[in-house]
């Protein structure tokens, strides 16, 4: 008998120039796993006037999303799509390609796929600690 992991780890951190979400996603997202994040992520660009979100997902494990998360997804960026910046997304998979793509469209910067987390840092000028 094998156990089915899942669930999500989440990072935030403010700067001047904005919050940066870090995301680890195993197994399938979850409504669960949006009930806690989104929250965060509200509470983190409260107040601001014009927020500013960079987005580091490393989906390497990521199996996809149960259809209620999937829901919470798209009400997610219809809410909060133009403060998104850039979203990096690190995978291994061609339909989380597409899916990036496609979610590239409703948000107000640009989502962008790579195959390793070097690359998507880079991209999103982080620096990796020692």
């Amino acid at each position: 008998m094998s156990a089915e992991h899942h669930g999500v780890s989440v990072g935030l951190e403010r700067s001047n120039s904005g919050v940066l979400l870090s995301l680890h996603v195993r197994g399938k997202l979850t409504h669960e796993d949006y009930e806690a994040i989104v929250p965060m992520l509200e509470s983190a660009i409260a107040g601001e006037e014009n927020p500013k979100i960079d987005v580091f997902m490393n989906a390497v494990e990521m199996e996809g999303w149960e259809p209620r998360a999937a829901w919470d997804d798209l009400k997610l960026g219809l809410k909060h799509g133009r403060h998104f910046n850039r979203v990096a997304v690190v995978g291994s998979k061609r339909w989380l390609e597409l899916m990036t793509r496609a979610g590239s469209l409703m948000i107000g910067g640009e989502a962008r796929y790579f195959e390793n987390e070097e690359s998507a840092m880079a991209w999103l000028n982080i620096k990796k600690a020692a």
